[in-house]
């Protein structure tokens, strides 16, 4: 028979009604109920160890008995513990070949044995990401419940369906949750390459058992963040014309060239794409004496300056250049204010690859302003004849304090024809700003390094908004979202669209989750690849 206790092994108590205050034109607010987790835990052993995780006080905690029989039976217990999320903790068997005695798995989906999915765990990667910072070794992925302890061949036919581990309760468990956030957390005491034998029995196990009691923390905090809430996506978001052009640049000359072909820093400030195009065979390197001779080889989308284009021409390198024509535009623009004479005051950020090769077209001539209080410092030879350009990912609002400040120095300064800062970073911080004001907490998906990406941080910030980038969904700290009914979501122009589908994802398995757009036009530019990777025309003139 299953039992159902709280952390202490008391009955499950009855939670009385909230009142509802008084007064007879006001009631004041309730403060919200912590959500209420369900463990269920297989084994007698296992239900010890979650009862001193640190879980949540009120945390109810079902032993279910081993097998499917009766983690079926348990699930009424579950159900009548009246649960706001249901998590299963215990020990389990390792099918992937990089799992590992010792480490944690948490399910994506749970199946049985023949393949059908019982319940899906969307939010696993914020629970994955939430154990990871507690210091342990997480994987990700499909668990399977079978009738018997799976051996031999059978756990070979097992793996071969995709799952990551094994167990004999956790698919027979899901119904229980009944909707509710569902989450499935199983450490490994065995796999194929490393079965458990009898000598070991002892130590493994009580190796797995200590590292249960070390996930009382992280499910604490996947439960507090359970709730409904609405997630607003700010469009446009993610990749721009610039950034699908380059990538597709360097796609096409490995297929023309064939791997490795050389790419001159980051193709686009985001980790993600670097790494599934250096899978691919693109080399990414700092300078290109780290080139081969005669090699072939990409400018990222930042652009270079002169200096490095005659480099390459000396150690007789096949140049494919993917510089984004909008930041081309104001290299060209530095080349003619230089050239007739002017002084040009380009404002921007330090260090970075776009600003570095800006500089580079007119060594000398060409002065970098950081902030309006580097202005006063700023001196020229002649105050009738200064020019200012923009680096193209500036936040809207802090790059016009810099040209007021420059104004108000040279009243003579004069800027660009059209605007430097490029249409997706202007687009992408307005549409950041329409959520940030409805928002609670604003998750801007890119890479530390992508300037464009920080922008939309800092911009969120400057509107109200509690604001964090993040690489990925696995980067979300579950803190953040316990106190947030609305969430907006961005993404840099660097960032893959499909990590912001991730994230939204994971989301909704947090609760009944709306998700809505809030849009301030889409985007239709695209940019002309580079001739030295353009495909011949096709019957309809295409390329």
């Amino acid at each position: 028979m299953s039992t159902a206790t709280q952390n202490s092994s008391v009955p499950v108590p009855v939670i009385p009604a909230q009142p509802a205050g008084t007064g007879p034109t006001w009631k004041p607010a309730r403060p919200r109920r912590r959500p209420r987790l369900v463990v269920a835990a297989p084994l007698r052993v296992e239900a010890l160890a979650a009862g001193r995780a640190g879980l949540p006080p009120d945390t109810v905690i079902v032993r279910t008995g081993m097998g499917p029989e009766r983690a079926s039976r348990a699930n009424q217990a579950v159900r009548e513990a009246k649960p706001d999320a249901v998590a299963v903790m215990g020990l389990a068997g390792g099918l992937d070949p990089d799992v590992r005695p010792g480490d944690v798995i948490v399910a994506t989906e749970v199946r049985t044995g023949d393949g059908t999915v019982t319940g899906r765990c969307p939010s696993a990667p914020l629970l994955a990401g939430e154990l990871r910072r507690a210091g342990l070794t997480v994987h990700v992925g499909p668990v399977v419940s079978v009738p018997r302890l799976a051996v031999g061949t059978a756990r070979a036919e097992l793996a071969a369906t995709g799952a990551i581990a094994v167990d004999m309760e956790s698919a027979y468990l899901s119904p229980g949750a009944s909707g509710k956030p569902f989450a499935v957390v199983r450490v490994i005491v065995d796999t194929a390459e490393e079965p458990l034998g009898r000598l070991d029995l002892f130590r493994r196990g009580l190796t797995g058992l200590r590292t249960l009691r070390r996930l009382g923390e992280p499910l604490g905090a996947w439960a507090a963040a359970v709730r409904q809430r609405r997630v607003l996506l700010a469009e446009p978001r993610a990749f721009c014309a610039g950034v699908e052009r380059a990538i597709e640049v360097v796609e096409r000359a490995l297929e023309i060239h064939g791997a490795p072909v050389y790419v001159r820093k980051q193709i686009v400030h985001n980790t993600h794409v670097v790494n599934d195009l250096a899978r691919r065979g693109a080399v990414f390197v700092d300078e290109l004496d780290e080139v081969p001779v005669g090699a072939t080889v990409v400018f990222s989308a930042h652009g270079v300056a002169p200096a490095v284009r005659d480099e390459a021409a000396g150690r007789k390198l096949s140049v494919i250049d993917a510089t984004c024509p909008l930041v081309e535009k104001v290299h060209a623009e530095a080349r003619r204010f230089t050239a007739r004479g002017d002084t040009v005051l380009l404002i921007g950020h330090a260090g970075h690859e776009e600003v570095d090769g800006t500089l580079g077209e007119a060594p000398g001539r060409i002065t970098l302003v950081e902030s309006p209080d580097a202005v006063a410092s700023i001196e020229v030879e002649d105050p009738e004849r200064v020019t200012y350009l923009m680096q193209t990912t500036l936040a809207l609002d802090e790059a016009e304090e810099v040209v007021d400040a420059l104004r108000g120095r040279f009243p003579a300064i004069v800027g660009p024809g059209s605007a430097d800062i490029c249409y997706a970073t202007s687009n992408r911080q307005n549409a950041v700003r329409r959520v940030a004001a409805e928002a609670d907490l604003v998750l801007v998906v890119g890479s530390e390094n992508s300037a464009n990406s920080r922008r939309l941080v800092e911009v969120s910030r400057r509107d109200g908004a509690t604001s964090h980038l993040v690489e990925s969904v696995g980067e979300v700290r579950l803190e953040w979202l316990a106190a947030a009914d609305t969430i907006g979501i961005s993404a840099g122009a660097s960032a893959p669209p499909n990590l912001v589908e991730e994230l939204t994802e994971a989301l909704t398995g947090l609760g009944q989750t709306s998700v809505a757009t809030r849009s301030i036009g889409t985007e239709s530019i695209a940019f002309t690849l580079p001739k030295e990777v353009r495909r011949p025309p096709n019957n309809n003139g295409e390329r």
